[in-house]
């Protein structure tokens, strides 16, 4: 893809897909790199039944969350000492530089919708592998 990309409205049909650092793999959408965005990007997950992310936090990025389908627990905190359970049809806000971790321990896929304020939206992931043993398997 070419380093300029014009300046206009553009409809995205997602369809090519990329692992992230968090170990889920995402479906294309709204980016830097699709359609030149600078200060958002918006991406489709579906995690499978088991499927458990890394802990990671998003550096400087503000992350929100819409549930389509399924439901996910989700640790966050310093040292993942919280706990919500985010379900079908709730949205869920995570502050810039809040590690998280999410799992989906239900016998349904979760599908969701993802916004974050990274437009390259894996850029600011920084992995925090020495959290991953405070979250139950």
């Amino acid at each position: 893809m070419s380093a300029t990309i014009e300046r206009t409205c553009r409809v995205i049909r997602p369809g090519g897909s990329y692992l992230g650092k968090q170990g889920f793999t995402y479906v294309e959408g709204i980016s830097a790199e699709s359609v030149g965005a600078t200060g958002l990007c918006m991406v489709l997950l579906t995690v499978p039944p088991g499927g458990r992310a890394s802990a990671h936090k998003h550096e400087h990025h503000e992350t929100a969350i819409y549930i389509l389908a399924g439901e996910a627990e989700t640790w966050f905190g310093e040292r993942l000492e919280q706990h919500v359970v985010v379900r079908a049809g709730e949205l869920f806000y995570i502050p810039a530089d809040l590690p998280h971790l999410a799992v989906n321990r239900g016998s349904e896929p979760l599908v969701a919708v993802i916004a974050r304020t990274d437009p390259n939206e894996q850029e600011s992931v920084v992995l925090l592998p020495e959290l991953e043993g405070l979250v139950p398997r």
